[in-house]
């Protein structure tokens, strides 16, 4: 079964998710937070394979719920929930390691899809939401040309490799789609992040973006 926390200060924005979630038959709301000081602690009594985070929420932003989160061992993968007017929170949470990016009213297929992908590895960014990112982060070629050259240093099958991401593919589905067993993507995937010098799969998903791999 795979265990989700929603975190929302809106009581219908929770509402709403959860009653989407709990739709899939391997999906379990195993707790949900209206505040974010909450969150870090319900992670720890919970466990839970992904978190859906409020990127501002409350007295306790969803940054520093988010700090929180990844300060834990063995963090779960967190997915923010964001508005069309929040480009500064976006950066933040870019750089504290979230995992994806959704909409708040993302469409119900769209989101179970994004907490399975997110469960096993995957990057998560709604296509709208992933063009708000990239403009957040860059001023047109003046970061786009060290994307591309990040980009030149790799092989080609580091390429697939860091497009794939980029499109939000699991470790699993990267290797269905190059026909590689999933240790061997693995390894593929810290050489790429290593190389490109992303901390994160968010990150390389950007550079793929910038760098003009994934359009």
């Amino acid at each position: 079964m795979l265990k989700v926390i929603v975190a929302d200060d809106e009581d219908l924005v929770r509402s709403t998710l959860r009653t989407i979630l709990s739709s899939a038959p391997d999906v379990e709301v195993v707790a949900e937070c209206a505040d974010g000081h909450l969150v870090a602690e319900a992670v720890r009594l919970h466990r839970p394979h992904v978190v859906l985070l409020d990127i501002r929420m409350g007295d306790t932003d969803g940054i520093t719920a988010l700090r929180a989160i990844t300060a834990l061992a063995d963090p779960p993968a967190v997915c923010m929930l964001t508005t069309f007017d929040m480009d500064d929170y976006v950066r933040a949470a870019l750089r504290t390691g979230a995992s994806g990016f959704l909409l708040k009213d993302v469409d119900p297929v769209y989101l179970l899809k994004a907490v399975h992908d997110l469960a096993t590895g995957g990057v998560v960014l709604d296509p709208t939401v992933a063009a708000r990112v990239v403009g957040a982060l860059n001023s047109g070629e003046q970061v786009a040309e060290p994307a591309r050259e990040a980009l030149s240093s790799l092989s080609g099958r580091e390429r697939d490799v860091v497009a794939l991401i980029g499109r939000g593919l699991s470790n699993a589905e990267i290797g269905q789609e190059l026909h590689l067993s999933e240790a061997t993507v693995k390894g593929y995937v810290s050489a790429v992040l290593g190389k490109i010098g992303a901390s994160n799969r968010v990150q390389a998903a950007l550079v793929a973006y910038r760098g003009g791999l994934i359009a």
